[in-house]
């Protein structure tokens, strides 16, 4: 990693892409990290094949020029995916302080007859998934719950598709408001970051 000086920020995160290698987007992470790098992206590499991209940025703030936001980063990043994959792009982004508390507020006992997610995304997105949820039929021990403005989803395996909740996730009208990842996956992004 490059030494930062007064005027730069190295920031690390990882990108959380939607829709990756589902319904007919198909992309090999090692481009998609080519990608990442020709944006001027640093120290990229990804985890697993579900679109977890981890990377550097050096946020220059010299010649009184103000860095760039998260948002902004998020933007870029999803225009320059946009382009090159000819798909539209939803990312985003997280870095270690956020994946961590994701991880240590699981509610929910490990059992090896059930996923666990999390979510990432939009602002008071939490809400929203416990509303859909709370509306939708439920499979055996199926939950849902927030924990420090987190979602927390326990399905049965085999369930995730199939179930009611998993079919509203992958609605159109969401695609743009969040991902989901096991909490399995968030730990090994986590253990890399």
């Amino acid at each position: 990693m490059k030494e930062t000086t007064p005027d730069t920020a190295t920031l690390r995160f990882c990108a959380f892409l939607r829709g990756v290698n589902v319904k007919g987007t198909n992309m090999k992470m090692a481009e998609v990290c080519s990608v990442f790098e020709k944006a001027g992206m640093q120290e990229v590499s990804s985890v697993l094949a579900s679109g977890n991209i981890l990377f550097s940025f050096e946020n220059n703030k010299e010649e009184g020029q103000v860095g760039k936001t998260k948002q902004e980063l998020k933007a870029l990043l999803e225009k320059i995916m946009s382009e090159h994959f000819g798909y539209q792009a939803f990312l985003f982004l997280k870095d270690q302080s956020e994946i961590q508390p994701l991880i240590g507020n699981n509610p929910f006992t490990p059992d090896p007859a059930f996923h666990i997610y999390g979510f990432v995304g939009a602002e008071g997105l939490e809400k929203i998934l416990l509303a859909e949820f709370e509306k939708s039929n439920k499979a055996a021990g199926e939950q849902g719950q927030i924990v420090a403005g987190n979602f927390y989803w326990r399905v049965p395996k085999g369930d995730t598709l199939g179930s009611e909740f998993g079919k509203i996730l992958g609605r159109k009208n969401l695609k743009d408001t969040f991902t989901s990842r096991n909490l399995n996956t968030f730990e090994k992004v986590l253990k890399k970051i």
